[in-house]
């Protein structure tokens, strides 16, 4: 009788202890979408306010300032919505912008070398940095909390708790991007 009492205790135990790892990661992986909103949201409101700052430089390129306005608000909307989908197609409008004002200040060397625009360059790129990271950790996260509830004993137990698999980013699963040539695989060389 007593070892059965004992059994059930480490059993609850166990069971308790399982619940609560899947609770953290669950949590864990709406801080990181957060977080991604939150860089975002950083991205879409210190960008414009530097790029106000190097206009003078850029008159003639108003489309981009455009595109950069319509991303802006883009990420505003997905960041309120919390949906991974709607966060990812906001940044990828960003970067489409950020991408034709990068093309722009690379064909300009005056340009190019105002402290204004190398100011801009410099955040633009710690941020899409931070963007990055931020995304690597929805990954991570979403990946350890799937395969702990795709592997035994969680594939059992997490449907009684009512845990589902978690989506983390929405990425294609098929194109070139897949692939690695033999010239992608050598090592570059820079000849200054």
């Amino acid at each position: 009788m007593i070892y059965a009492i004992i059994i059930l205790i480490v059993l609850a135990i166990y069971l308790v202890s399982f619940f609560n790892g899947l609770k953290t990661s669950e949590v864990q992986i709406t801080a990181s979408i957060q977080e991604i909103g939150n860089q975002l949201k950083r991205q879409a409101q210190l960008i414009p306010s530097l790029v106000d700052s190097v206009k003078g430089y850029l008159t003639h390129e108003k489309g981009i300032f455009d595109e950069l306005t319509a991303a802006r608000k883009s990420i505003d909307t997905a960041v309120a919505s919390q949906n991974p989908k709607e966060i990812d197609q906001a940044q990828n409008l960003i970067n489409k912008a950020l991408g034709s004002l990068k093309v722009v200040v690379e064909s300009n060397p005056e340009i190019k070398a105002a402290g204004l625009v190398s100011d801009l360059m410099n955040e633009l790129r710690d941020t899409a940095d931070k963007v990055m990271y931020a995304r690597r950790t929805l990954i991570d996260l979403s990946a350890d909390f799937n395969i702990k509830i795709s592997t035994i004993p969680g594939i059992w137990l997490a449907p009684m708790f009512g845990f589902t698999k978690k989506v983390g980013l929405d990425t294609p699963v098929s194109g070139e991007f897949l692939s690695v040539s033999s010239a992608e695989t050598a090592t570059p060389k820079v000849n200054l």
